[in-house]
């Protein structure tokens, strides 16, 4: 267990939602500059991004994507208004699920299920099948549904937690690997203070979150067609109401490429002249490595030479 609330100064801090056993410590646990530095556990992703803002935490550990749900809309609102911040990093972490009760308890004695929502929907297949006249009692997180066992806060007789529970805490597993999608991840991004994006890898993704300058006809279109115009591709695109009146939207996006390259670069002025509003949130390796591919007229080298052609033409140099 990490959790240490005395910051050397020697050491970084990483905030992180706990407490410790939460999908995402596991995805904390993959940031090898993180090893043997201070994690802090909060209680939701506004504390986390608070953390890092009052300088109090180097980086937090949220998460932004889920395969099966979509979007956490928290974790966009919040960077979409928090001024100051920026993603260095992603990370996957599969969605799976395990069964735990006090010892001594056994399948046959479970009647009543303490879960999260959410993971609950997630596992509803498999508590059909094998716990057909069970009843849900919701909980407020995916650990405190494993912790009110401990504690005597639930009355419940299992609970559905994540496997990192069982580190933890002295808890019988029941039954492992209860979700009904196996495929289902997490996607999870490190956030800091505002710095300079990383050198380029070729395996990036760039993170914006962009506002439409009216509702008009075609407005999204042209939104859409910053990116397709330069061959870039686009892994998401979501939207969030901005909440001052009906009808306003903001658009969460993630691209692939960094904002070094040219077509990336071009694309965000080309947004930045569009929009009222541009969030850069950050350019920062891919989690799962895949090198971008374009066709060779969105290269850097035809930028490049399209502008100097253009330079040429106005400074009256004669065309070769």
């Amino acid at each position: 267990m990490r959790v240490i609330t005395d910051a050397s100064p020697l050491r970084r801090t990483y905030s992180y939602l706990g407490p410790a056993g939460t999908f995402t410590e596991a995805a904390l646990a993959q940031v090898p500059e993180a090893r043997d530095q201070i994690w802090r556990p909060v209680r939701n992703v506004g504390e986390a991004l608070a953390d890092v803002v009052g300088g109090i935490s180097d980086a937090a550990m949220i998460a932004i994507e889920n395969s099966v749900d979509g979007g956490v809309s928290t974790a966009q609102d919040a960077l979409a208004t928090i001024p100051g911040l920026r993603i260095i990093g992603e990370y996957l972490v599969p969605v799976d699920f395990v069964l735990v009760a006090r010892p001594g308890t056994a399948l046959a004695d479970v009647s009543l299920v303490s879960a999260h929502p959410v993971a609950y929907a997630q596992c509803l297949q498999w508590l059909t099948a094998e716990l057909p006249a069970h009843a849900h009692v919701p909980a407020s997180s995916n650990v405190a549904s494993a912790l009110g066992l401990l504690d005597g806060t639930s009355d419940a007789d299992a609970a559905i937690s994540p496997p990192g529970i069982l580190e933890h805490h002295d808890l019988a597993l029941l039954a492992e690997h209860i979700g009904d999608n196996a495929k289902a991840v997490t996607r999870f991004v490190l956030v800091a203070r505002t710095v300079a994006p990383p050198a380029p890898t070729g395996a990036d993704k760039t993170s914006l979150i962009v506002e439409l300058p009216d509702d008009y006809p075609g407005a999204l279109l042209e939104l859409l067609e910053q990116f397709a115009t330069r061959g870039i591709n686009m892994s998401l695109l979501a939207s969030r109401p901005i909440g001052d009146e009906l009808g306003r939207y903001r658009f969460v996006i993630d691209a692939d490429g960094h904002i070094s390259n040219e077509r990336m670069a071009d694309a965000l002025m080309g947004l930045r002249r569009f929009s009222p509003k541009v969030v850069f949130l950050g350019s920062y390796p891919r989690a799962d490595r895949a090198i971008v591919h374009y066709p060779e007229r969105y290269s850097d080298d035809v930028f490049v030479e399209a502008r100097d052609w253009l330079r040429g033409i106005l400074s009256g140099e004669p065309e070769a």
